[in-house]
């Protein structure tokens, strides 16, 4: 008898060292990805910045901006080949751990309308939806809206 051990996934601060892996996987995930500068701008600024690796593979990131009570999550990440699994959850519920150990008390995020995964898991974890940014993204053809979503910690 056999038994296959899938590792458990570890969460770890973000390094700089680890852009480009991270770079990699946005630009496999997104038309309009992040750039390398966007990145590295982030850990300069001290943005909570963690990554996801399962057996030292990179399957996703996120970037939350902390200010003051308020968490802004900037971006979150699964690879699309490690999408679906409950990875996008396990680190939105690391993220909130973070944000409440500094003091936060609501968490703030954008999302694509076209983005019906997104939303649905953002939904799922308490999320409601307050607003709308009109053209907030780059699009194939203009601009699209982002729907603003705030959970209270």
């Amino acid at each position: 008898m056999s038994a296959i051990l899938e590792s458990a996934p570890i969460l770890a601060p973000m390094r700089r060292a680890e852009i480009e892996a991270v770079l990699a996987v946005e630009q496999s995930a997104y038309p309009f990805p992040w750039t390398r500068a966007n990145f590295a701008d982030s850990l300069s600024a001290g943005y909570s910045a963690w990554t996801c690796r399962s057996g030292g593979e990179l399957i996703g990131y996120a970037v939350m901006m902390l200010v003051f009570d308020e968490a802004h999550l900037l971006n979150i990440t699964v690879a699309p080949d490690w999408q679906r699994h409950g990875y996008g959850r396990l680190l939105m519920h690391h993220l909130f751990g973070v944000a409440r150990h500094h003091g936060a008390k609501r968490m703030f995020l954008e999302v694509r309308p076209s983005n019906v995964p997104g939303q649905g898991l953002y939904h799922r974890l308490g999320f409601e939806t307050i607003g709308r940014r009109r053209g907030y993204y780059p699009a194939g053809e203009g601009r699209e809206d982002a729907v603003v979503m705030a959970l209270t910690l």
